[in-house]
């Protein structure tokens, strides 16, 4: 007699398995001005997993602050699904929250928004920012001590207003139950991330990504740059330069000083910019310097003097001259238009 000394085994999980009972439900606040692309990217990575996933496992819907109907950056009015009024965190049926921001989105305390957010930190409810999303997350409260990504333009605004925030050179920042992102590109990077995060499927993850990536260059490793504008194919001595020009604003390095940190000659260093930025080294630095001293014009209130000092300017006349040249209205009028527009 042959015994059988076999024993059952299970069956080999498939590779599309999540373990998912029932599906995530993920829910998007829409703030005014939303960056519809952003918005657009985030939910597309949730409806792509769907497809490629024998049965659902995301579910999505929008809600409107204080009403049904939200303006996008388009100038598209988006209805929601519901509002914040009438949001039910507490029936265990939303997995996570998603704030969408965009260049234009205010900037101000709205209070049912950080009760919505505070309530869902106390649920262990996961909570993301696109754009400048992550700044109601700071205003709630849940970024305290973390670092977090934001679209450049808002970076002068939280280190002014959230000092304990460390605000990251990356464009996606996943910190524990707390995720945000600075742009479009990023909102899809950091939704394959999250995803990855929640399903515990590399396989799905990768397959994803292969829909919605298929057009990118390389698959990007290790953590986003937020200064993406740099072409990757640019000579290593270039790219040490804008780097150099990048980490040294308040205090900027002289020409010389720049060439001899890349290791070349002050007329190779200044063909490098010619030929592939057209432009001299002495303007790219000096418009560098500009954009930081019009955001932190726009996002902060130093006075006139202090940003002209932080921006790497002996005085606010030079500064203002500049900034008058380069865009065309005096750094005080630029103000004026900003205090002007937040009162309407």
């Amino acid at each position: 007699m042959v015994q059988d000394h076999s024993v059952d085994t299970p069956a080999p999980l498939s590779p599309w398995a999540t373990g998912i009972e029932k599906p995530l439900r993920i829910a998007f606040i829409l703030r005014e001005h939303f960056s519809m692309v952003a918005f657009t990217a985030a939910v597309d990575t949730l409806v792509t997993t769907n497809l490629v996933t024998p049965d659902p496992v995301f579910e999505h819907l929008t809600v409107g602050v204080s009403s049904g109907t939200v303006l996008s950056d388009l100038g598209i009015e988006v209805s929601t699904s519901t509002t914040l009024e009438n949001l039910r965190l507490d029936s265990g049926r939303i997995d996570m929250l998603v704030v969408c921001g965009g260049y234009r989105s205010p900037l101000e305390v709205a209070p049912r928004l950080l009760h919505t957010l505070k309530t869902a930190e106390h649920q262990g409810i996961r909570i993301a920012g696109l754009w400048n999303g992550g700044i109601a997350m700071a205003q709630a409260g849940l970024l305290n001590g973390r670092e977090c990504a934001l679209h450049p333009d808002n970076h002068a605004y939280v280190k002014e207003h959230f000092p304990t925030i460390s605000v990251s050179t990356n464009a996606y920042v996943i910190d524990g139950a707390y995720a945000t992102c600075a742009g479009p590109v990023s909102t899809l990077e950091m939704m394959l991330k999250l995803i990855g995060q929640m399903l515990h499927n590399a396989h799905i993850v990768r397959a994803v990504r292969e829909i919605l990536s298929c057009d990118q260059v390389a698959e990007q490793v290790g953590p986003m740059p937020l200064n993406v504008g740099d072409d990757p194919t640019f000579p290593p001595a270039l790219q040490t330069l804008l780097a150099l020009m990048r980490a040294n604003i308040e205090e900027p390095l002289s020409l010389a000083e720049l060439a001899e940190c890349a290791d070349i000659s002050r007329r190779q260093m200044e063909r490098l910019f010619q030929t592939h930025l057209d432009t001299s080294p002495s303007r790219h630095y000096l418009e560098l310097r500009l954009v930081h001293a019009r955001r932190l014009l726009l996002q902060t209130n130093k006075t006139i003097l202090d940003i002209a000092l932080a921006s790497g300017f002996v005085s606010s006349s030079h500064f203002s001259n500049c900034f008058r040249d380069y865009y065309g209205m005096a750094p005080t009028a630029a103000r004026h238009d900003r205090d002007r527009d937040d009162t309407h």
